[in-house]
């Protein structure tokens, strides 16, 4: 059976919600949201820069990085695309290790997928 979003809990619900309203706030491809170890979550949009440009997960981790976290517990991205790159892939595992999941959701918040940062 294919997970949804409402088969998640409560916390990896609002992940996505974070990323889904960060994506429509400002506007960009994508919206991203993270949970560190102690459960602050960091929310960040696509960054496109002329000299940086930085995916929303890319982005959402380096802030929590930035405030301090040790580890992830859980990431969740909306995008169009059908699964997390392999660059945001890296980027939670560099923090949180190969076993976190990354939450990918679409625009309307579905979950499309759930997969391992590793």
């Amino acid at each position: 059976m294919t997970q949804t979003t409402a088969d998640l809990g409560p916390e990896d619900r609002k992940i996505i919600t974070l990323a889904r309203s960060a994506r429509a706030r400002n506007g960009v491809p994508e919206g991203a949201a993270v949970r560190d170890e102690t459960g602050r979550t960091y929310v960040a949009g696509t960054v496109a820069l002329e000299s940086l440009n930085l995916s929303a997960l890319q982005t959402a981790v380096a802030m929590a990085v930035a405030s301090g976290a040790k580890s992830l517990e859980a990431a969740a991205v909306v995008t169009e695309a059908d699964a997390a790159s392999d660059a945001d892939r890296a980027a939670v595992r560099d923090l949180g290790g190969p076993a976190t999941p990354v939450l990918v959701a679409g625009p309307d918040g579905e979950l499309r997928a759930t997969v391992s940062a590793g």
